[in-house]
């Protein structure tokens, strides 16, 4: 349904011809440096080896997500094909002109993000036997060195140890991939696509984009579920992420502020990156949800940071212990009521 091949064309372009910047070089080691120091701090153990780090241009890293995108949306792509095929003579046509408007769509909103990510652990949910990637996109972390005005060294450890966390949360806690996974099929299954028929006879119409437009105002892509069960199913979802990119954050400081020589100003000044966007990205972030990630980063590394604070790393790895133990969005804003919850199940759990 979705023509994936030009979405490719599209990202390519929106991602610019940037070429693979030369600050990345000393990643590699610098990964193979940090790695230690997180298996200390964190005790998880990874079962697998860790990838082999990867630098890659914009352009690079948004045809690589081009592909994963795709993976996520073919099946709802397939659906609303589906549906659209029971428009007669107006079938062909109406296939065509929705696959290459899905397809412009999520080629410009891959070359946009394109343009802000600075590093990913590639990891396909949907496909686990897909060797998981550890990549870094290095014209984004020269151009971050440069205004962001820090110490290259530091910063890139920094990035490292964030990355380097997924790595150790995936490859060490054996539920967790599988668990993720469940959820989005769960969601994917529960989208219905439908193709109104207008008023003139027969012809699809397209949905209010007056609606649209004020479900993002009000709360972003997920606002848009239309079900309960797909605002429980976004509600865990959201609490994993929050936890999972809390947690690297949580690491990032706590080792870096141990083991980089120019770390003092580092999270203040990712935390000004983060938030110093003109007013018309503060709204492109929005609609695409990307502030739904910042807020993320913001909930889980505040409930991370507390829950070490009063019971250590040891208290917070509670959290990987069973898919159970997970918080929801409600004990994250209040992290006291999920230590009392796990506390309380451990002996349950000690004795089952």
């Amino acid at each position: 349904m979705v023509d994936w091949s030009l979405a490719r064309q599209v990202a390519r372009f929106a991602a610019g011809s940037a070429p693979t910047a030369g600050k990345g070089e000393a990643l590699p080691a610098i990964v193979a440096r940090v790695e230690p120091e997180i298996a200390g701090y964190t005790e998880l153990r990874p079962v697998a080896p860790i990838p082999e780090t990867e630098l890659l241009s914009r352009a690079e890293w948004a045809e690589l997500n081009v592909g994963t995108l795709g993976e996520l949306l073919d099946p709802v792509g397939d659906r609303l094909g589906e549906r659209l095929s029971r428009a007669g003579a107006l079938a062909g046509p109406l296939r065509a002109a929705s696959g290459a408007t899905l397809a412009a769509e999520a080629g410009l909103v891959i070359g946009y993000v394109s343009h802000r990510i600075l590093g990913q652990y590639e990891l396909s949910l949907l496909q686990p036997e897909t060797p998981a990637r550890l990549l870094f996109v290095t014209p984004n972390i020269e151009a971050a060195v440069h205004d962001l005005g820090v110490d290259e060294d530091s910063f890139l450890g920094w990035i490292a140890l964030h990355e380097l966390t997924h790595v150790f949360q995936f490859s060490g806690v054996p539920w967790l991939q599988e668990h993720l996974a469940g959820l989005l099929r769960s969601y994917l299954e529960t989208v219905e696509v439908q193709v109104k028929h207008g008023a003139a006879g027969g012809l699809p119409s397209l949905p209010d984009p007056a609606r649209l437009v004020e479900g993002f105002r009000d709360g972003g892509l997920a606002a848009l579920v239309q079900t309960r069960e797909q605002r429980m199913i976004i509600g865990r979802v959201q609490a994993t992420m929050a936890v999972i990119e809390g947690y690297a954050e949580h690491v990032m400081d706590a080792v870096g502020a141990q083991t980089l020589p120019a770390y003092d100003g580092l999270r203040d000044a990712m935390t000004e990156r983060r938030s110093s966007r003109s007013a018309p990205e503060r709204v492109l972030q929005r609609l695409l949800g990307l502030d739904v990630k910042l807020r993320q980063y913001e909930l889980g590394k505040s409930f991370c940071d507390e829950v070490v604070g009063w019971s250590g790393i040891e208290g917070l790895n509670r959290v990987w212990s069973q898919p159970e133990a997970l918080p929801s969005m409600v004990e994250l804003r209040r992290p006291e009521r999920w230590l009392a919850r796990v506390r309380d199940a451990a002996p349950a759990a000690a004795t089952a």
